[in-house]
């Protein structure tokens, strides 16, 4: 097994909130974790790939407090 390495991250991200009863298409990933954790929920975010806007993930609330802000 390799050993983790940190790394900061280069580009702006592109998310926007999910919606409370949002239905989540195909498109949007959601890692299983996090449907454990309860997710989507309230406070999490969704995430796409700026140069693809079709690849779309969940950002859990945590994580995206934890490491993400707005730029002005």
């Amino acid at each position: 097994m390799s050993i983790f390495t940190q790394y900061r991250r280069k580009q702006i991200a592109e998310l926007r909130p999910y919606v409370v009863g949002e239905e989540l298409s195909s498109d949007i990933s959601v890692a299983q974790v996090d449907k454990d954790a309860g997710s989507p929920k309230e406070g999490d975010m969704i995430a796409r790939n700026p140069k693809n806007h079709q690849d779309q993930w969940l950002v859990a609330k945590q994580y995206f407090e934890d490491n993400f802000e707005k730029v002005s």
